[in-house]
């Protein structure tokens, strides 16, 4: 990859470099009154920005990076986007979205193509720093104006930024598992301290937000000792083997802070199979996936953190919109801003963004957030089969269901 990027850069390089002067100005004109508060579940607010999008001119593209580090990008990010974009009146000719499935050669030659097709604005959600920075200098050297969508891209040349509160998602895991080890009366509680791919600036933001939360915990004598690993990765079969050699190294080992929902499943089934019972072994989460609340419904889960994707996606789809349109977006989409030390132009060091709120989510709020949001079905959530556990088949999760009083 390094000798791969480091060819692209010379030739992006060449052919434009870092222009900052590239980035088209946005006119002054008026806009619709839409902000993050605005957005719905049903997506009525994008049929506002109709007159918008008769402003603009070519396509937005959208490139998501994989299907591995989160179920997410399939299940909810590319439908909501495609909602979003339909709803404010785009064609199926004016947008596109993509996944580079895990490949950082797929995600710059899709941007390359799109851009001779005639996108506009590209929405990225880069596989890496390296990558996502390689791009967007190819876009903005192209006339492109590019939006960072959930992971910033660390030295690029975007416009904007839309995600969550990324330091606040890890604090409300690392109080999740304090809370859990209370509240499941872990004795003596050995943590082991998981990571995120490190080279996702998100998960990077996360354990900013967890590992303080953590440390003070054992501070307060409420942790008896914090294990950290050694790196971090979003593979979820990687995690298990991570968890598998320190558990082997250390198998006093009695609580897990994993920073999702996919990289705690296979160790949580791991443990499963070898008879660990509910409420004795807490793990923590992220992503608010189907797996990850029957873990949680059935005692094996503290919690998740829910990122609304589908308030992400119209926040996202409709700056895209605004920008194709040469229109400046409102401040009540763009509520706030994000550092970006490593950025080489001034222009692009501090990022105006879209900063959401994300939720920390347990048996007790469940119906109240996900289910409500359509987001989980309690049917899926309720009548699926348990999986077996130390040989034994289970029954499904309505008896669990039943008691958190999810209906």
């Amino acid at each position: 990859m390094k000798n791969k990027t480091v060819k692209l850069l010379a030739a992006v390089t060449m052919t434009g470099g870092l222009v900052a002067a590239a980035l088209p100005a946005v006119s002054l004109a008026s806009t619709p009154t839409v902000s993050d508060s605005t957005f719905n579940t049903s997506f009525s607010t994008m049929a506002s920005l109709k007159s918008i999008v008769a402003k603009g001119k070519g396509s937005i593209a959208v490139i998501l990076p994989d299907t591995v580090s989160s179920t997410r990008y399939t299940e909810f990010d590319a439908p909501y986007l495609t909602k979003a974009f339909k709803a404010a009146g785009l064609t199926s000719s004016q947008f596109i979205i993509q996944n580079a499935q895990g490949s950082d050669t797929t995600q710059y030659t899709d941007a390359q193509a799109d851009i001779a097709k005639g996108a506009k604005v590209l929405l990225l959600d880069p596989l890496d720093a390296t990558t996502g920075a390689i791009i967007e200098t190819y876009a903005v050297a192209h006339g492109v104006k590019v939006i960072d969508y959930d992971r910033l891209t660390l030295g690029g040349a975007r416009t904007y930024y839309v995600s969550f509160d990324n330091v606040k998602v890890g604090q409300l895991i690392g109080n999740g598992l304090v809370s859990c080890l209370s509240s499941w009366n872990i004795a003596s509680p050995v943590v082991y301290e998981m990571y995120g791919a490190p080279t996702d600036h998100n998960a990077t933001l996360f354990a900013q937000g967890y590992s303080p939360v953590l440390n003070a915990a054992k501070t307060a004598g409420k942790i008896h000792t914090i294990v950290t690993e050694s790196a971090g990765t979003w593979t979820p079969s990687q995690a298990l083997t991570d968890f598998q050699g320190a558990f082997q190294a250390n198998n006093s080992i009695n609580a897990v802070l994993t920073p999702n929902d996919e990289n705690a499943a296979p160790i949580i089934a791991n443990l499963q199979s070898q008879g660990v019972t509910p409420k004795s072994f807490p793990f923590t989460g992220q992503d608010a996936t189907l797996t990850g609340f029957q873990n949680i419904i059935s005692g094996y889960q503290c919690g998740t953190v829910y990122k609304p994707i589908w308030l992400e996606a119209q926040a996202a789809a409709a700056l895209a919109i605004y920008l194709r349109g040469g229109v400046t977006p409102p401040t009540g989409i763009v509520n706030g801003s994000t550092p970006d030390t490593s950025a080489t132009i001034n222009s692009f060091k501090n990022v105006p963004s879209v900063l959401l709120t994300p939720t920390w989510v347990t048996p007790q709020n469940v119906e109240s957030t996900v289910i409500k949001d359509g987001v989980i079905k309690v049917s899926d959530l309720c009548t699926s089969a348990k999986p077996t556990v130390a040989g034994h088949s289970q029954p499904t999760y309505a008896a669990d269901c039943t008691t958190y009083g999810i209906h």
